[in-house]
């Protein structure tokens, strides 16, 4: 992978532990929670991630489940009766929804009914059950909506029980609050608390976990310690005592991870290895047995472990390799091997691979696959897998998004994307109107034009969007000063109105101030500005309403530039009229042309892509060719030398497709690899920085990618499983990440579409 999101999954990597509560509030009477039978336990839901790295990017509560995206805000699925998703209501969901006014997240844990985020100012926020003051803001108030911990600064990890949370601070400290029955806060006494207390006698802390009563720290020695409820010996300090101060957990050294479940507690050491200790009943430490143990033992047969995560019964880990291995309960298909049969010894898990993060609810579990998507199994019967249904899933299913991606486009400030129900989706930019939402006004993630079904084609331009109807007419909004929407106006049109007199359309572009068309019957139509030519009618006079292009028939597809067009013939031959200053009809001449010449030399081209004042060609064998301004070396033959004809982009072969904006162009390979070139000052050629390239490079750990589109100083591309990535400049919102933050100069994952 690559990107942003390379740099957090790669921190995500290292270790995310995960720990796990049980008993429900339902249960809790009169401050003190009451023992239950393991079987009856069993029923319930509980379930919490914790990571000593400040890495945490997902989260399972008892029966929610949390993903922090690469932009920093929080998405949550499952029960919400308390509020646990953040979204200000109670209403479980099905699919992901967005955390209100939380941005600049880090890490995140989740507890019974409650969830923790840690921003990136060391600030820490929680929402959701609040019976015992796990929230910490000093009341026993529920809230649907994220609240900040206060005089909490200067944090680096999160973990949290059944109804306590745990801070570590920059300086090695650790600070523990809410349920305190069992002494899990650690302060000496078992009084709960509201706001956050020191935790006694431990410092140099490097990571947490928690299980549903205890509490673990690894410090930097390498050393574990613990405190809380210990009837199971989860403490692994050799009793069965109750500790409200943390007592260390014997015979372990060079531990790097921890995770607890409800009670028991794995840690992984640095050769490798993992080690559990506490409840053992279904088989849960991993040891061949189901005799609880007082003190670490060795889980069997497992080396190279990189993660480890806890549910209330059952344990997984993650190896190098990126496969999950799973051992414990799984009466509910937690251990994601299809079937319902428990385990006392790991199993790998079939179907799963590329994993680099793992988090465990009560009897589910969630895995980050290296391609970003996210995928969960056990029980569902809350909605906590995220797939859309409330199925028990015994083998790891897809968390779902909102829809696939057929195709996108991007405008100069502004980006647009067709699904396959035939609705379209705008965002960005829209002073005139060009998101075609009835405003003018910004949006920073995607909304539907509304009234639009039936589209199968998109194109996107300065300021105007176009799109074809599966009946074969076309429909335009935004700017339309010129007429190039079509409609017998010069009016601008926040909503669609539809291209007047043209019918059976196959395919459409638009240039910065005209568009283009072809018909089924081969000939190609044009209206708009038209002072250069671009409309190819032989004339400079503006059309409000489709004109046809002289002399052309058989065309396939066409591009449209800054005041000129391109058109590709069955026959493989491209032609261009308009604007030829730099050379960009690529004729061998900068004259102007009112009607088609010949690009020179050029055959067998299959696609077609303009930026401002350049073409590029992908011809049959898969090389790409390149003609016109070059000033910042769009065209990647190694030079900022204008080409009247065209040449050959150096080192590329087995090329798909292409998309070209501005300055810089962007090619994708048979391979699923994205490679990219010319100019780069907002990052639009998602190599992790803005200096431009005069030939193609790779866009780091971009993979499996089937299409791609480029805006003025962004680019987008789609990956093979319907995932949307994007990258570059974001002043205007064009990135949809619900901000207007600078630039990202590697690519993220659009959220709120797609996957």
């Amino acid at each position: 992978m690559t990107r942003e999101g390379q740099k957090w999954l790669a921190c995500l990597a290292l270790v995310v532990c995960a720990a796990v509560a049980g008993c429900g509030a339902e249960e809790a009477a009169h401050g003190a929670v009451q023992e239950m039978s393991a079987e009856a336990a069993s029923r319930l839901q509980g379930g919490f991630v914790s990571d000593g790295s400040a890495g945490a990017r997902l989260a399972a509560g008892s029966r929610h489940t949390a993903v922090l995206n690469p932009d920093g805000t929080v998405w949550a699925w499952g029960a919400n009766s308390y509020g646990q998703l953040g979204d200000g209501t109670t209403t479980g969901r099905l699919a992901p929804v967005r955390v209100q006014g939380l941005t600049h997240v880090i890490a995140m844990t989740a507890g019974f009914h409650h969830t923790v985020a840690l921003r990136q100012d060391g600030t820490v926020w929680a929402w959701g059950y609040n019976a015992y003051g796990q929230l910490g803001d000093g009341t026993t108030t529920g809230r649907l909506t994220p609240v900040q911990v206060p005089g909490l600064t200067n944090v680096t990890a999160l973990a949290a029980g059944a109804y306590h949370t745990v801070a570590l601070r920059q300086d090695g400290t650790v600070w523990a609050w809410g349920y305190n029955y069992y002494g899990s806060l650690g302060d000496g006494t078992n009084l709960g608390r509201l706001a956050p207390v020191l935790v006694q006698d431990l410092t140099n802390v490097t990571a947490l976990a928690a299980g549903a009563y205890h509490t673990v720290a690894l410090r930097q020695d390498g050393s574990i310690w613990s405190w809380g409820r210990n009837y199971s010996g989860q403490l692994g300090d050799g009793t069965t005592t109750q500790r409200l101060t943390p007592v260390p957990v014997q015979g372990l050294t060079n531990v790097t991870a921890l995770a607890a479940g409800y009670a028991h507690t794995v840690a992984l050491l640095q050769d490798g290895s993992a080690w559990a200790w506490g409840e053992n009943a279904y088989g849960q430490l991993g040891d061949g047995a189901n005799t609880g143990r007082l003190t670490p033992v060795p889980v069997l047969g497992l080396t190279e472990v990189t993660a480890l995560a806890a549910g209330f019964y059952h344990t997984v880990a993650l190896r190098q390799d990126g496969t999950v291995w799973a051992w414990g309960y799984n009466a509910y298909g937690q251990l994601g091997d299809g079937t319902n049969t428990g385990h006392l010894t790991p199993l790998p898990m079939q179907g799963l691979t590329n994993v680099i993060a793992l988090v465990a609810g009560s009897h589910h579990a969630v895995a980050l696959r290296q391609d970003g998507t996210v995928w969960a199994w056990g029980d569902n019967a809350h909605a906590q897998l995220g797939d859309g249904t409330t199925t028990q899933g015994r083998t790891p299913v897809r968390v779902k998004a909102l829809a696939k991606v057929t195709a996108v486009d991007a405008g100069d400030f502004h980006t647009v994307a067709l699904l396959p129900d035939g609705t379209v989706w705008t965002w960005g930019y829209n002073n005139f109107g060009q998101l075609g939402d009835g405003t003018t006004t910004q949006r920073l993630t995607p909304a539907r034009v509304p009234g639009l079904t039936n589209v199968t084609a998109i194109s996107a331009s300065f300021g105007h969007t176009m799109v074809l109807r599966q009946d074969g007419t076309a429909w335009g909004w935004g700017r339309n000063f010129y007429g190039q929407l079509g409609d017998w106006s010069t009016s601008d049109r926040p909503t669609p109105v539809q291209v007047q007199g043209l019918t059976n359309i196959t395919a459409l572009a638009t240039g910065a101030t005209h568009t283009v068309a072809v018909r089924q019957d081969g000939t190609v139509w044009a209206w708009g500005y038209n002072s250069n030519g671009q409309l190819g009618d032989g004339t400079t006079a503006e059309h409000q309403v489709p004109a046809r292009v002289q002399g052309l028939t058989n065309v396939t597809a066409l591009a449209a530039g800054d005041a000129y067009t391109v058109a590709l013939r069955q026959d493989g031959t491209v032609w261009a009229w308009g604007s030829n200053t730099s050379g960009r009809l690529g004729d061998g001449t900068t004259t102007q042309r009112l009607t088609p010449v010949q690009v020179q030399g050029l055959t067998n081209v299959t696609a077609l892509a303009t930026g401002d004042a350049h073409t590029v060609a992908l011809r049959q064998d898969g090389t790409v060719w390149a003609w016109g301004r070059n000033f910042y070396g769009p065209l990647g033959d190694g030079t900022t030398t204008h080409r009247l004809t065209p040449v050959q982009v150096q080192g590329l072969t087995n090329v798909t497709a292409l998309a070209a904006t501005g300055s810089n162009t962007a090619a994708l390979r048979q391979d699923g690899t994205v490679w990219t070139w010319g100019n780069n000052n907002s990052g639009q050629l998602g190599d992790g920085t803005t200096t431009g390239r005069l030939t193609p490079a790779p866009v780091p750990g971009l993979t499996n990618v089937t299409a791609l589109t480029a805006g003025l100083w962004h680019t987008v591309a789609v990956q093979q499983e319907d995932t949307v990535w994007i990258w570059g400049d974001n002043s205007l919102g064009q990135l949809g990440d619900g901000t207007t933050a600078g630039k990202r100069l590697t690519p993220m994952p659009l959220q709120g579409l797609g996957n």
